[in-house]
């Protein structure tokens, strides 16, 4: 398979295309998507109404709510949907059709209707996009049944996790992260199977484990933490729900210590699950309590000082762990 070198959104547009082309019943909806609008706000869509017209690309209205309902209405008749929330948090006007209808259908049909609907979005501090624009709000969708939620660290991984959203044929909550869009990375352009992490380092004293943005500062901090002696093995879960716990408690099992850091707020977080299960697993045989690292309880601030400061930084990672070992 050829390697290519591509952005998150390059890899993401990539993925949608060749999804496209592989099933004619897939459909791409959201605000401006078309390629009169230049293909959405980054241009993650951009050629795909060109290609495959604009009955299966459609250009909605300012509403979140017609978005996903239009997706859902569309998944239960029959076609594979890729819906474009722009922002995370713009998810909130449309909860209801998440939630309660999309998450929920096929329980309450007794596994008679799928709603194989991807929701796009993008997220995350750096931009001074401000509080109403920045926030990780996935720790609100794992906990709803029904749904699995997706977060790539890398245009690799965009690529790859995309194509088996699409495949999925349960709604999936589609996390790309605003800030990293524009870094260029090898892309294998092979599909990912969800619910499976990637351990990306190898070590023996401290596990780690994040996922999105924060690969970069908790690879740097391992990087930094070998020079001293230090051995990260280093996981990143790409999918959060379900997420890889197997993977996670061998693990953490070998080494005796986790530390789990995300860019959402730490309260109430996908590192407190994880932890949990961590400790119930490994009760007795850890040899420090389990960690947390995660964005101060507060909205994402606008001004660049503030903003630098709301998600954990490498440096927060390297003195949490040396106070673990």
């Amino acid at each position: 398979m050829e390697t290519l070198n591509l952005n998150t959104i390059q890899a993401v547009n990539l993925a949608l295309h060749d999804a496209m082309k592989a099933d004619d019943t897939l459909l791409v909806i959201g605000e401006d998507v078309g390629d009169r609008e230049e293909g959405g706000v980054v241009g993650a869509t951009r050629g795909l109404s060109t290609a495959y017209g604009t009955e299966r690309v459609r250009s909605t209205p300012i509403s979140e709510q017609a978005i996903i309902g239009s997706a859902i209405g569309a998944a239960i008749c029959g076609h594979k949907v890729v819906a474009e929330i722009m922002l995370m948090n713009f998810t909130t006007v449309a909860m209801d059709m998440i939630v309660n209808h999309a998450a929920k259908l096929r329980f309450m049909s007794g596994g008679q209707t799928h709603v194989p609907i991807v929701i796009r979005m993008m997220t995350g501090a750096g931009f001074s996009n401000g509080g109403q624009h920045s926030d990780y709000l996935e720790a609100w969708f794992a906990h709803t049944a029904g749904i699995k939620v997706v977060a790539p660290s890398s245009p690799n991984e965009a690529y790859g996790l995309l194509r088996a959203a699409i495949e999925d044929p349960d709604p999936v909550i589609f996390i790309e992260n605003l800030p990293t869009y524009f870094t260029p990375a090898a892309v294998t352009p092979e599909v990912i199977p969800l619910g499976k992490a990637k351990v990306v380092r190898e070590g023996g004293d401290v596990t780690l484990v994040s996922y999105a943005a924060m690969m970069g500062p908790v690879n740097a901090a391992a990087e930094e933490l070998a020079a001293g002696g230090v051995s990260c093995e280093v996981i990143d879960l790409r999918t959060i729900a379900p997420w890889d716990r197997e993977t996670v408690v061998a693990s953490a099992a070998k080494t005796g210590r986790l530390l789990v850091v995300h860019e959402a707020v730490r309260a109430f977080g996908v590192g407190a699950e994880i932890a949990a299960e961590v400790n119930e697993e490994l009760f007795g045989k850890l040899k420090a309590p389990v960690r947390r690292l995660g964005g101060a309880y507060c909205p994402v601030p606008y001004s660049k000082p503030l903003e630098n400061a709301f998600p954990p930084s490498h440096e927060q990672i390297v003195a949490t762990v040396r106070a673990m070992v």
